[in-house]
């Protein structure tokens, strides 16, 4: 059996959204900037897209942006809303995506911002107080705060964080990468500036996302060299991409309740396995929360083995697709940074199973079996 529980990762594409492309791949071939036939039949596709992901959203075509994806979005979300809206302050959390770590550490290094950190719970969720000092002395900050954590799933309340923004004049920035598609978003209602998507995290394209950029916030674009996305973002679109965005978050919002229940379900039986076969396993984070945390994730915390370096590599061989590590030792720069800001053992190895609407029951219980028998065995993955 060959199974894939990694879908936090990427997810397969599903056959309705390939059906949705294939006309823009074979027939529709037209650059959408072009006036002609060919080119105003493109640009009618992606405007369709548009309007498809805003009315989902509960927003104006106007605030959608499509990109490359959501690293894209995140960092001109970031990069051109502090330039642009020129602010000296960020705010954001140690356990954030690399893509918006990485982007906000580029620049305070080049002196740009002063950057600072909200303390986190013990379970890794931001502290509101912790946050609510921060904007009280740095008042009009750029704050990014993801929606729910990639690695353990910890979800973040966006409305309490949004309102705390508000009441302190802050751009709100938030990486919903791993909840789009999962969660329903009223964006006419949440307090939030900027969110962003990625298709190929809800069985969609690779290649392809968007950013909502509030219309109370203008920014300037972050790759120049054309006119397009009026004027926000340079290069011919990834036609056949965006249509299959729009068509698979069509999808999502349609199926979401009956795919939820799937999903949790799995999670669940997961859980219910592991504690079952395994001593001393453990979750980190809230990952075992379902009420705090992504139904699609679950981080599994392993007893110390010799063999826990080549956990992944021992799953594989058994035809098991997931992905894990442990916190980074004390002067190393390998490991999980989330886990590490978590302060979790970094003897314990950590493996993150993540699930879509194309697993099973059946699948749950051969891991489970599986990762059991290994570690009876004291073999490492």
């Amino acid at each position: 059996m060959r199974v894939y529980f990694d879908n936090a990762a990427t997810t397969p594409l599903d056959p309705e959204v390939l059906e949705a492309m294939m006309p823009l791949m074979r027939e529709h071939y037209g650059n959408p900037s072009s006036i002609h036939w060919h080119g105003r039949e493109v640009r009618a596709a992606i405007e369709r897209a548009r309007k498809t992901v805003a009315g989902l959203l509960h927003t104006s075509p106007s605030e959608i942006f499509f990109t490359s994806g959501g690293t894209e979005a995140d960092n001109t979300a970031i990069r051109c809303g502090i330039e642009t809206l020129q602010l000296g302050h960020a705010i954001t959390a140690r356990t954030e995506h690399h893509a918006v770590l990485h982007p906000l550490e580029h620049l305070r290094n080049q002196g740009k911002i002063e950057l600072h950190f909200v303390e986190l719970d013990r379970k890794g969720h931001p502290e509101l107080d912790h946050l609510r000092e921060l904007l009280r002395t740095y008042p009009r900050s750029f704050v990014s705060l993801m929606e729910a954590n990639n690695e353990i799933g910890n979800r973040t309340d966006l409305t309490a964080v949004g309102e705390l923004c508000r009441q302190s004049h802050a751009v709100f920035h938030s990486d919903t990468v791993q909840t789009m598609g999962h969660y329903p978003h009223d964006l006419q209602r949440l307090p939030v500036d900027f969110v962003v998507g990625a298709a190929h995290k809800f069985h969609g394209p690779k290649g392809t996302g968007f950013l909502y950029v509030n219309n109370d916030r203008k920014i300037g674009p972050f790759i120049h060299g054309g006119a397009q996305e009026r004027n926000m973002r340079g290069g011919t679109e990834n036609v056949y991409g965006i249509v299959g965005l729009a068509k698979a978050l069509e999808i999502a919002h349609r199926d979401l309740a009956g795919h939820r229940a799937h999903i949790e379900g799995l999670k669940r039986r997961m859980m219910d396995q592991l504690t079952s076969r395994l001593d001393d396993v453990a979750f980190n984070g809230d990952s075992a929360n379902l009420e705090q945390s992504l139904y699609t994730v679950l981080n599994v915390s392993l007893p110390p083995s010799d063999l826990s370096d080549m956990l992944l590599f021992s799953l594989d061989i058994h035809q098991i697709s997931a992905s894990g590590g442990s916190a980074c030792a004390s002067g190393s720069q390998v490991g999980s940074h989330v886990l590490s800001a978590l302060n979790c053992d970094p003897d314990r190895p950590s493996v993150r199973f993540s699930f879509s609407k194309y697993n099973t029951a059946e699948e749950v219980d051969y891991v489970a079996e599986t990762l059991a028998a290994m570690h009876q065995q004291r073999v490492r993955v």
